[in-house]
């Protein structure tokens, strides 16, 4: 309770001084009214979502997830626009007493608020907070097709100019456009890819998310088949169960419904693709991650039927796995693909320029492609969204990788 105490006084008192910069904005009252209004109906309708209306305990729902969203929207404003308005008042207030200790009136004035500051301060503030509500409304479904070469002198030559497409996070309980998701899969499949991998989280958190999803995505196609594993959400482990007997048979579904999906589920295990005499070993563990999460994946189990000096493609869903434990393994794991990150669906993107997202401060591979020591790491920016429910410069992602013998 007194967490929710803090939270509200802080939101007001933020909301309060914005509204001052509102005022000196502008002198419409109409205007004044609308963002307390907004302010207020946004707050409210957070609080009861994670108060009185939340049925669902731990799990983020869609309502708890949009509300969470508009929040976030109109705090980001509320407090660019606050950061300007200190700086504006610290001003005001050394020339306030400038003119007391200097001035010919020795009586302290509080000089009256810049108006072109406060619209400054707003059409900055304006800019995340247009791009929060795009996310939402447009950005989560803006699905782009990322395609990269990459090269090995020990590929086998049956499998030079080998294509894998590759989709991690699906998170299909936080879907709310059917006709997006279809053009999504169709994407895929244009792609005509050898085979086809997904990386995990294909829930929130309960098998039954996914019900409504199956059939499309069981349109997927790859002629050399379709490949998963399980990710830190697929084992509802964030759901206040009634007993550990529910949430086991919650998982056992979702392995059912991957394999009515056509998936080949990896549970620490491995499969050999091959091409006349060549083949190269496509290694499954579980998720495995650093920070509190989930460690059930087990290399040693996964490459058990698996020889040294084959050519290895491991799927794991968290990269600090390939960072604490893959990288350094005494096998060598020629390709890594990853997800889990999500690109912290917030950043700035521009190829050959910037690449920044404020995940980058707790994970060092983030998004997108890396070498180290040898061996390479796609980490995948997602398929779906979860938490807010909107992306914003940090893109939905089918990943396309040619693979290629060095020459």
């Amino acid at each position: 309770m007194l967490r929710w105490i803090i939270f509200i006084i802080v939101y007001l008192v933020l909301g309060f001084y914005t509204l001052q910069a509102i005022k000196a904005g502008t002198r419409y009252p109409w205007v004044h009214y609308a963002f307390i209004a907004i302010s207020l109906l946004v707050l409210g309708n957070f609080i009861y979502q994670f108060t009185f209306g939340a049925t669902d305990g731990r799990v983020l729902s869609r309502p708890k997830s949009y509300a969470l969203g508009f929040l976030l929207t109109v705090v980001t404003f509320k407090i660019i626009t606050v950061v300007f308005l200190l700086s504006e008042d610290l001003f005001r207030l050394l020339s306030g007493f400038y003119q007391k200790v200097f001035g010919i009136d020795k009586t302290f004035t509080f000089p009256e608020r810049r108006r072109f500051l406060s619209l400054i301060a707003m059409g900055i503030a304006a800019v995340p907070f247009g791009g929060l509500l795009y996310g939402m409304y447009k950005g989560k479904y803006n699905f782009k097709v990322l395609k990269y070469n990459l090269e090995f002198d020990d590929l086998p030559d049956a499998f030079d100019g080998y294509q894998i497409t590759q989709i991690s996070d699906v998170h299909s309980g936080s879907f709310d456009n059917r006709e997006k998701i279809v053009y999504a899969i169709d994407l895929i499949n244009k792609q005509k890819s050898d085979v086809l991998l997904f990386t995990g989280d294909l829930v929130n958190n309960k098998a039954e998310e996914m019900h409504p999803w199956k059939e499309l995505f069981s349109t997927l196609e790859a002629k050399d088949g379709k490949f998963s594993i399980l990710g830190n959400h697929d084992y509802g482990d964030y759901v206040d169960w009634n007993t550990e007997e529910e949430k086991a048979e919650n998982l056992e579904d979702l392995k059912k419904l991957q394999k009515e999906i056509g998936f080949d589920l990896l549970l620490n295990d491995s499969r050999y693709l091959t091409k006349g005499n060549d083949k190269i070993a496509l290694i499954g563990v579980e998720n495995w991650g650093r920070g509190g999460f989930k460690k059930a994946g087990d290399l040693k189990k996964a490459t058990k039927n698996i020889q040294k000096n084959d050519f290895k493609i491991l799927l794991s869903h968290d990269p600090s796995h390939w960072e604490d434990k893959v990288l350094h393994d005494d096998d060598h794991y020629h390709l890594t693909l990853s997800g889990h990150t999500h690109g912290m669906q917030f950043g700035i993107e521009i190829p050959g320029w910037i690449k920044w997202s404020p995940v980058k401060w707790r994970y060092k591979y983030w998004a997108g492609i890396y070498q180290e020591l040898g061996q390479y790491i796609n980490v995948n920016r997602g398929f779906g969204f979860l938490g807010y429910p909107g992306r914003v410069g940090i893109w939905p992602e089918i990943t396309v990788i040619t693979l290629k013998k060095r020459i």
